[in-house]
């Protein structure tokens, strides 16, 4: 009898024991999990640790002697009646004779991008500008020139006129790469928001690959939620690392200030145009001359689809590369050189890419059958912000 009390004894000991380490370290296996609606993850009972450090001062440090100033000046000249247009007029009282001439300066931000001085920033802050000032976070102030710019993209790069004989010791930003970015990594936005002076914000990646804005001819922007201002076009969108993704370009506001939502134009964008316009002068995309617009339900269905994918020809410019390859209005654009059409902004990226001179495969909706040609490819003539392909 005594042996058998002992072993019950010891049984409900280890028991306790058993049951106190489970309840301090996974109390979740004590719930009672028949209640539960349904099965879910969840942490345990302690606080996530509290990392060592929360600053981006180092990251900020590191980006900052790359990001310039950009400050432009133009002049303007207003007429001040209908009679000064008249030549007669004008030849007896001088071609400046009642105009009114006003200076205006414009403010932006720019990335060093190269330790002989080129910098990268928006068409639009340079826009129509006579004269561009840079001036460096040391507070340097330098002339620069326009080496090129490319509109579609809303990117120009200009170059810093660093006097001979002497060494401007500029600090180029470090580019980084977009496959590493992901929504919610943390991101810095570097710029002159209205002039105040170079200041930094932090926030995340909201969203990537956003288009259909109408802010761009070609668009694949960065979407986040660091405050982005006026003053902040053509500044550094970096990582937590201070490595460059992107530059800032636009923002959604009714206010005029940052509500949250900023885009900038991905850093493997910046680039190749930046590359291209360093090397040639201008960037250089595919065409075809076709006018394209979406396929909403109601087209799919007449045209015999089973979706809205594709992109519809609505018209063909005579003479174009398309026209000389036999695509007509009402064709439905599927893939181009085996890449899928989802709509007319993919079809204008993909034609973009290709090369002026190859000839590269279209496959085509017509007639509820499908077709397959072979397209010249043309060299995409300059045009405005506004208009498509």
């Amino acid at each position: 009898m005594k042996k058998l009390w002992l072993i019950f004894a010891q049984t409900v000991t280890i028991s306790l024991a058993v049951l106190f380490v489970i309840s301090t370290l996974k109390p979740e296996w004590l719930r009672d999990a028949p209640n539960q609606a349904v099965k879910i993850l969840e942490t345990g009972g302690s606080a996530p640790p509290i990392p060592a450090s929360a600053s981006y001062g180092q990251a900020a440090r590191k980006v900052i002697p790359s990001v310039v100033h950009i400050y432009t000046t133009q002049v303007k000249r207003q007429s001040r009646h209908p009679l000064l247009e008249d030549p007669i007029f004008r030849h007896f009282f001088g071609e400046r004779f009642g105009e009114e001439q006003r200076r205006s300066a414009g403010l932006g931000s720019g990335v060093i991008v190269s330790a002989d001085g080129y910098v990268l920033t928006n068409y639009h802050v340079i826009e129509s500008a006579e004269a561009i000032e840079v001036v460096l976070s040391d507070g340097r102030k330098m002339k620069a020139s326009l080496s090129g710019a490319d509109p579609e993209s809303d990117l120009a790069v200009l170059k810093i006129a660093i006097p001979a004989g002497q060494t401007a010791a500029l600090s180029p930003v470090t580019f980084g790469h977009m496959n590493s970015v992901s929504v919610g990594d943390v991101v810095l936005a570097i710029g002159n928001p209205f002039g105040v002076g170079q200041s930094v914000t932090m926030g995340i990646v909201s969203a990537l690959g956003r288009s259909h804005l109408g802010i761009n001819t070609f668009e694949d922007f960065i979407q986040t939620d660091a405050a982005i201002n006026p003053g902040n076009s053509g500044g550094a969108l970096t990582d937590a690392a201070g490595n460059l993704i992107g530059i800032n370009t636009a923002i959604y506001s009714r206010s005029g200030g940052s509500l949250g939502i900023g885009f900038a134009i991905p850093v493997s964008t910046a680039r190749s145009v930046m590359e291209q316009i360093i090397k040639n002068g201008s960037v250089t995309r595919g065409w075809i001359g076709v006018e394209a617009q979406e396929i909403t339900p109601e087209l799919a269905e007449s045209f015999g689809l089973p979706g809205t994918e594709g992109a519809l020809i609505a018209g063909v410019m005579r003479g174009s590369p398309a026209d000389k390859a036999g695509i007509r209005p009402g064709d439905i654009l599927l893939a181009v050189d085996g890449q899928t059409v989802r709509d007319p902004q993919v079809m204008l990226d993909l034609i973009a890419r290709l090369q002026p001179g190859d000839a590269s495969a279209f496959k085509l909706h017509r007639d509820k059958l499908i077709v397959e040609t072979q397209v010249k490819v043309g060299k995409r003539p300059i045009v405005k912000k506004d208009e498509r392909e």
